[in-house]
């Protein structure tokens, strides 16, 4: 059986790597619609070796589409999932227009693919938080085995989860410094070129910015409500690839063995952990593959049943573009395909 599917912001970063995952993964397609703003009309982007041309959002008419893939804002998908979703898609929306609303599931499909069942209240499905999502994946194996109490993460965000204007910024400024002219800034509140910005999304009243609230919030939406969480989240100077600090609390005893191999067996998971073979991954190095790389797995002392680990992935795709291919991977295999 193949599908008819729709991209909804097919020429920005997320959408080109929705369409790219999508032939990789030899997705059942019958028909594969690209969408964008109207500014982006008769755009040519990449499907396989299948040159698409770009429709006009505002005036596609969603009937017979199977699955919307949304990789726009979410004023975007506010306008545009509920018009795909009546019209019968089912929308895999990357944006946080609906992440928190009850009747949304909220999917990382190695940590809670059942919820998927919840989409036909809605017809709409959201994809996680980017730094979220590789988080979880990490967790969730060892939540499993030990009960995760309390979980203390700060994350070092690269620029392409902003968008392409700002990997032109960090370009841009990087070239300039290098041949003394002056840093111009436009889309970062701080120069981003050789520094780091611990300021994601807006802050809020207490405090935190709303991406670090993001992680503690769908944490709980997702994998367990009782897990504290306090996060950090900052923007460096890195085209492509998040990285993240976690120290995790467990209500049982785990060890930092118990959970390499945890880990080493777990879905979507690559355990990269030698340090007296320097052997840990780093942004550049996780660019392109669809894994969650964990290295850096070790006792903390200073708690009862405490682990520290860094975790890398590619956050154009598990963060964005693979997640919600799984998703909808998961959706035919489960309930559209019977």
């Amino acid at each position: 059986m193949s599908y008819k599917i729709a991209v909804v912001g097919a020429t920005g970063n997320v959408g080109q790597e929705m369409l790219n995952i999508l032939a990789e993964r030899g997705f059942p397609t019958s028909e594969v619609v690209a969408l964008a703003s109207r500014r982006s009309l008769g755009t040519d982007v990449s499907f396989g070796d299948t040159e698409i041309v770009t429709k006009d959002l505002a005036q596609f008419d969603f009937a017979g589409i199977d699955i919307a893939l949304f990789a726009a804002s979410g004023d975007v998908a506010r306008e545009y999932g509920p018009k795909a979703a009546k019209a019968g898609a089912v929308v895999i929306d990357n944006s946080s227009a609906f992440r928190m609303e009850p009747d949304v599931p909220l999917i990382v499909p190695e940590v809670n693919a059942d919820a998927i069942e919840g989409y036909t209240q809605r017809n709409i499905i959201a994809n996680p938080n980017c730094s979220t999502a590789q988080m979880l994946v990490a967790l969730k194996p060892l939540h499993d085995k030990a009960r995760i109490k309390r979980v203390v993460v700060s994350t070092y965000q690269s620029v392409s989860g902003a968008g392409r204007d700002q990997m032109d910024e960090l370009f841009n400024q990087t070239r300039g410094i290098f041949v003394n002219d002056p840093v111009e800034t436009h889309h970062f509140t701080k120069q981003i070129a050789f520094n780091v910005i611990p300021h994601i999304d807006d802050f809020m009243a207490d405090g935190d910015t709303r991406e670090e609230w993001k992680m503690k919030a769908e944490t709980h939406k997702i994998l367990d409500h009782r897990i504290e969480v306090t996060a950090t989240c900052v923007r460096v100077p890195v085209f492509v690839g998040h990285a993240e600090s976690i120290n995790v609390e467990f209500h049982d005893p785990i060890t930092d063995d118990e959970a390499r191999e945890i880990l080493r067996e777990a879905p979507g998971c690559m355990v990269v952990d030698n340090p007296k073979e320097d052997a840990y991954v780093t942004p550049v190095e996780c660019v392109g593959d669809y894994a969650t790389f964990i290295s850096r797995i070790r006792m903390d002392t200073t708690v009862d049943n405490g682990l520290n680990m860094w975790v890398v992935s590619d956050n154009l795709r598990k963060g964005a573009a693979l997640n919600a291919v799984q998703i909808a991977e998961s959706l035919i295999n489960k309930y559209l395909g019977k």
